[in-house]
């Protein structure tokens, strides 16, 4: 009896150990399980970081008017207004009481009051969501009041002998704006060069074409006058005063924070009484509404 018992004990010892081997080696399908949920989990994680990552905050406009404050406070002025509908990029940093930091579309940061707005979270990429201001903005042309340009190019035209000439050019227009749409405009020029000046001078009204787009079109007329100031020894210029009819276009392209780049070129025609003339102004520069 005692001899038939040992040879069993070590078969059981040694498929024992043979399976403890296998399980080692090959796990079995509840710690495959466990590792395939594990996995599951930690991808679910990441694709919820990654969307998180991904969204973007917005606040839509639930009131007939907001006003948008350069401060968190009534006390602020105001500096823009949204109507009902209208959607703003928040900016997420923290502010004072119940008020809401949100980027204008010229890229403007300003304040709403809380209660104004919905907000609102959309991931990048969905279909009709509203984006955030990006380089190119629309004008400041509605609610402004006043504008101020500065340009600088090339003033083309004739000269004392008959010929034509250029001369460097540079002219400042200070704006009243009455509409989105039109503003009336003075311009003072200065073509200076070793021959002598040449002032164009005057006033007309500026008409934007579509006030909404980033590259908005413009068209000009107006009238005025130059006067030539020759240099004593200059055999190019002589004096004249001549009255000048002007008209011309050109695009402004408006970027964030309310910078205007404005490009243009106008047709100048001169005229006194037994003269008739024409000359041309080829200018970009930089414009500001406010």
């Amino acid at each position: 009896m005692t001899s038939a018992r040992a040879p069993r004990s070590s078969r059981r010892t040694i498929f024992a150990a043979m399976l403890a081997a296998a399980l080692a080696v090959f796990p079995g399908p509840a710690f495959a399980q466990r590792d395939a949920q594990r996995n599951a989990s930690r991808d679910a994680r990441e694709s919820r970081e990654d969307r998180d990552e991904e969204v973007e905050a917005f606040a839509r406009v639930i009131v007939d008017s907001a006003d948008l404050r350069s401060g968190p406070g009534i006390s602020y002025r105001i500096i823009g207004n949204a109507k009902r509908g209208e959607t703003l990029a928040l900016d997420g940093r923290p502010t004072s009481g119940f008020w809401l930091r949100v980027l204008l579309p010229d890229g403007r940061a300003a304040y709403v009051l809380g209660d104004a707005v919905q907000p609102f979270a959309v991931h990048e990429g969905e279909r009709g969501a509203p984006s955030r201001p990006g380089f190119f903005a629309p004008p400041p042309l509605e609610g402004a009041r006043g504008g101020l340009a500065i340009v600088g190019g090339i003033l083309s035209g004739p000269v004392g002998d008959g010929s034509r000439a250029t001369f460097g050019y540079m002219e400042i227009r200070p704006q009243i704006v009455l509409h989105k749409t039109i503003s009336l405009d003075g311009f003072l020029g200065d073509a200076l060069t070793s021959d002598g000046q040449q002032l164009l001078y005057g006033a007309g009204a500026t008409v934007h074409f579509f006030p909404s787009w980033a590259v908005c079109p413009f068209g000009t007329l107006g009238g005025g006058g130059l006067s030539t100031f020759p240099a004593p020894d200059s055999f190019v210029l002589k004096k004249q005063d001549s009255f000048v009819g002007r008209v011309g276009g050109g695009l402004l392209l408006a970027l964030r924070n309310r910078i205007l780049v404005r490009l243009e070129v106008t047709n100048l025609t001169l005229f006194t009484a037994d003269t008739y003339k024409s000359a041309q102004t080829y200018a970009g520069g930089l414009g500001v509404y406010f």
